[in-house]
């Protein structure tokens, strides 16, 4: 078997190991972060439960960790009382950022993770099957049930060859992307494997891991071996190493990419699969650098441009922020004096939080031109709709700061970062550490104003009476339907939140939709192709569940979101004849009968557009457990009922 059957099969608790059966597998560990985890966490507190069943549950803070007004703070508060009634570690703001921590500290190689964040594939890098789901499926793990997946098809990543100086791990994943684009990747799992894997540090992999989700695979592995081991003892656990590789290239799919032959290469904006090589830029004007998030945040990466802009002077015309990835790194660049060389040459030291890759802070200036080594850069992510955001390494970054242009970090003397023989350990701001699994359940619960309820969900109806309220195109991800940045502190508050679905998109929506919902009528959702991509936020679902939607009707609906549609009793349907979308129009009254009957058979259903006197077919693919869910209104109304 590859590492990917191997971990799989030693978790299978349920379901046939055939590509698209559902199945249900064991898992070792969750985490969460604070924009996900409050929910996650009302979720859990509903299922009654003692403590949380996980080998490891890690509660993370580090995305809204700017604290203007009450509503962060009181998450905070709610977050770490949680975790000490339930026996979850607790990991404090300014501590890090959840995937930098959880590869340093608690990652296993060959255990599954799964964590209500998109990236939390970060730790393949070291052999694990993790996986990013939806906050209401890490509830359910911590609780001690099993997550539900379609078994993979597995593709086979040979790399050969080794980078050359200025080429780095995000140029890999970015030729990765260039070749499988970052939609129709549905139900796949990235495998690595091959002599260049072995050149490849541990950070360097978790950067191809991390982006991966970007593919929109289920998630990206890479074999545990004696690098990973080496990673792991430097870390002060090397107990938790085990080997792991695949026996032979036993693959449904594969493809060479020779590392010696890549480029600097970027993401244009508005997606990352939009690939464009730096030479095809260099001298272009930039406003704004951003070095960090959890995809390029190591020590290994974070001392690299601190090495490139020693004793240098960043342009004076752009703007350089740097956010470490964790407590750790930064304290290793501080007793090293790299700090001091990064403020000296002009760069503005960030807190180790998600802040600017999520549009929490650091918003670029009107029409600027932004190099970021984070992994998204759909529009208006950043917080300034009309900036243009690309997506590069590190070298890159560092390479365009001194000059204030696009630059080819090759035309530099590249540093080689050798990974220490010692980290630095410092486990502080982790609370509760010794005491994980094991909760005090008088501890009291503390919930500020901005602490809200999960809403009920509503039994599937026998027919579906609704309106077309939006009608979007491809591509639509999680940031369109939900956006963060200075709205995410209203997670905790659904019917807050709620007013902001569809914000840029669509500023009408929540008025038309909340219209209807109060008159009786559902609302339904049409889109193109790839609809979800990105986070993933479940809000993209609940907050539009409160709003009456019931079904979404699309071209194609990326993995996790089409999970978290489920979960919050939202039927997701894809058109039988995709031509059909175009004779669709926002405001058409739509009726699907016999709605319920369609779920409990194969998933096929008519629906009449009374506006303009046409019909055409749907159909959704849904396992045993999803049609329950559905048809009782979601996952939490399916639990109190007994269905699952």
């Amino acid at each position: 078997m590859n590492v990917t059957e191997k971990i799989l099969h030693a978790h299978l608790v349920s379901g046939t190991p055939v590509a698209g059966e559902e199945v249900a597998i064991r898992i070792d560990q969750t985490l969460t972060q604070d924009a996900t985890g409050t929910m996650a966490y009302l979720q859990f507190e509903s299922m009654g439960l003692q403590r949380v069943k996980t080998d490891i549950s890690v509660s993370y803070v580090d995305h809204n960790t700017v604290q203007i007004g009450f509503e962060n703070a009181d998450d905070h508060d709610y977050l770490q009382s949680v975790a000490q009634k339930y026996g979850i570690i607790y990991s404090k703001p300014g501590n890090g950022i959840c995937h930098q921590l959880h590869l340093e500290r608690f990652g296993k190689p060959g255990k599954t993770l799964i964590g209500s964040d998109s990236h939390t594939p970060t730790g393949g890098g070291i052999g694990m099957v993790a996986i990013g789901a939806g906050g209401i499926d890490v509830a359910v793990a911590m609780g001690g049930g099993a997550y539900n997946i379609a078994w993979p098809k597995v593709v086979g990543i040979r790399l050969e060859g080794s980078l050359p100086a200025g080429v780095s791990a995000k140029d890999v994943i970015l030729a990765v992307l260039q070749k499988f684009g970052s939609k129709g990747n549905v139900g796949k799992i990235f495998e690595y494997y091959g002599p260049g894997v072995a050149t490849l540090d541990v950070p360097s992999r978790a950067t191809i891991t991390n982006m991966g989700a970007e593919l929109g695979v289920t998630t990206s592995v890479f074999p545990s071996d004696e690098t990973t081991k080496a990673f792991l003892e430097a870390q002060g656990r090397g107990e938790d190493w085990v080997p792991l590789t695949a026996d032979d290239e036993s693959y449904d799919e594969t493809w060479t990419l020779n590392l010696s032959t890549l480029e600097p290469l970027a993401a244009a904006p508005h997606n990352p699969g939009n690939i464009e090589t730096i030479a095809s830029h260099v001298g272009e004007k930039v406003h704004q650098i951003m070095i960090g998030s959890c995809t390029n945040s190591s020590y290994r990466d974070i001392k690299t441009v601190a090495l490139l802009l020693k004793g240098k002077q960043v342009h004076p015309d752009v703007e350089v922020g740097i956010a470490c990835g964790s407590k750790q790194v930064v304290r290793m660049l501080a007793d090293e004096g790299l700090l001091g060389e990064l403020i000296a040459s002009g760069c503005r030291i960030l807190e180790n939080a998600c802040g600017f890759c999520i549009g929490a802070h650091m918003s670029p200036s009107t029409n600027a031109v932004c190099l970021r080594t984070s992994n998204r850069n759909f529009e208006g992510r950043s917080g300034t709709q009309s900036a243009k955001v690309y997506l590069v390494s590190p070298e890159t970054a560092a390479a365009s700061a001194l000059t204030g242009t696009f630059a080819d970090a090759r035309q530099l003397d590249v540093p080689a970062v050798a990974m220490p023989e010692h980290f630095t350990i410092d486990d502080g701001m982790f609370l509760y550490r010794e005491s994980a699994g094991v909760g005090k359940p008088e501890t009291k619960i503390l919930r500020g104003p901005n602490i809200g309820e999960v809403p009920p969900g509503m039994p599937l109806a026998e027919t579906l009476t609704g309106v077309a309220t939006v009608k979007v195109g491809d591509k639509i991800t999680t940031d369109h339907i939900m956006p963060a940045g200075a709205r995410l502190k209203y997670r905790s508050n659904i019917p807050e939140y709620a007013k902001y679905v569809f914000e840029h998109t669509d500023p009408a929506f929540y008025t038309n939709a909340s219209a209807n919902r109060d008159a009786g009528k559902a609302n339904i959702i049409i889109a193109g192709e790839s609809y979800g991509q990105g986070s993933s936020r479940e809000h993209a679902a609940l907050c539009p569940m409160y709003l009456g939607v019931r079904a979404v009707i699309a071209k194609t609906i990326e993995r996790i979101h089409r999970a978290n549609l489920i979960n919050f009793g939202i039927v997701p349907f894809a058109f039988v004849n995709p031509d059909d979308y175009e004779t669709l129009s926002a405001g058409d009254e739509l009726v699907i009968e016999n709605l319920r009957e369609a779920i409990q058979g194969n998933g096929r259903a008519t629906v009449k557009n009374l506006t303009n006197n046409t019909t055409f077919d749907v159909e959704t693919t849904l396992s045993d457990r999803q049609k329950r869910l559905l048809l009782a209104g979601g996952l939490l109304a399916a639990v109190a009922q007994g269905e699952v």
